[in-house]
């Protein structure tokens, strides 16, 4: 059998009280739901530095610039152990809801305030909640981004994530048929490396209850969860002989009792397979673009 090659990381989002303030509407949020963001920001982050430290991991934190400023010394850690820190909006703002002028404030402010906290630009992006734009990948191309973790066109393997500018037309019942019967407009890649984002490997939406959210109980036995990834894995490793591994997880879930012994368990597991290779996203971006590393090509739409 040809020799494996796997890269396999930790993109931790910590968005500690960031994501519950992004109300969008400037509705109050629950003093309750904030104290779980500064757990995240504490006790669940700091359980996450010990796993990772007690298995020579380095991962990538994506930190919302808020988060950043409103906890520098619990962020200093993550620096310091050598960890790699990402963007993730200011306030955890979702870019499909701002405008092009909004997207690139929040951009600019965040670039800033983690260059200036880590002494360096950051090579890395994942849009809050994955809840992407049209100006997303232009504008973190006019920024210098190396690499996002946003996007869904593959999960196991890397790629040059499109421009977006093909067009697509959404269906509306109110007009004829006709207006909305034409194929998706022709894709073009950008020169942003795509680290795929999967919902079937990120921690919150099966594991962070959020009363009377459909879809969010947030009592998913671990076992579950444990069950599905790694088949997951198993699916890559007999499928490819390279291909990444990239979990999402966040320190207000993953920092729980139950999860970290699940990590636990994930890290012996993966550690088993040779050819497994722990490191940050953006290394692995490094490796993509040094064509150390195969990846996908991304294709489809039509000339229109």
């Amino acid at each position: 059998m040809p020799k494996k090659r796997v890269l396999v990381g930790y993109g931790i989002d910590v968005d500690a009280v960031a994501n519950w303030l992004n109300t969008t509407d400037g509705s109050v949020q629950n003093p309750t739901n904030v104290s779980r963001g500064i757990y995240g920001a504490t006790v669940g982050l700091d359980r996450l530095l010990t796993l990772f430290s007690r298995n020579s991991i380095k991962a990538t934190f994506f930190t919302p610039a808020h988060t950043l400023e409103s906890f520098p010394e619990q962020l200093a850690k993550v620096r310091d152990d050598g960890h790699e820190i990402g963007l993730h909006g200011y306030t955890h703002e979702y870019p499909s809801t701002l405008s092009a002028e909004q997207q690139k404030a929040v951009l600019d402010k965040s670039i800033s305030v983690l260059t200036d906290f880590c002494s360096k630009a950051p090579l890395g992006y994942t849009a809050p909640a994955w809840s992407t734009s049209r100006q997303l990948i232009p504008q973190l191309e006019e920024a210098g981004i190396l690499y996002d973790h946003s996007f869904m066109h593959h999960d196991l393997q890397m790629y040059f994530a499109p421009d977006n500018s093909h067009s697509w037309i959404e269906t509306n019942n109110s007009q004829s048929a006709d207006s909305w019967m034409k194929p998706m407009g022709k894709i073009k890649s950008s020169s942003i490396v795509e680290i795929p984002a999967n919902w079937h490997i990120d921690d919150w939406p099966p594991l962070n209850p959020i009363p009377g959210r459909a879809g969010a109980q947030g009592f998913v036995d671990t076992a579950v969860i444990e069950k599905l990834w790694k088949e997951q894995f198993d699916f890559g490793y007999r499928e490819y002989d390279t291909f990444i591994f990239p979990m999402s997880i966040h320190p207000q879930v993953s920092g729980k009792p139950q999860v970290i012994l699940m990590h636990e368990r994930m890290i012996e597991y993966i550690n088993q397979h040779e050819g497994v290779e722990w490191m940050t996203f953006g290394e692995m971006a490094k490796e993509y673009l040094g064509g150390k590393i195969a990846g996908a090509k991304v294709e489809g739409g039509a000339d229109r």
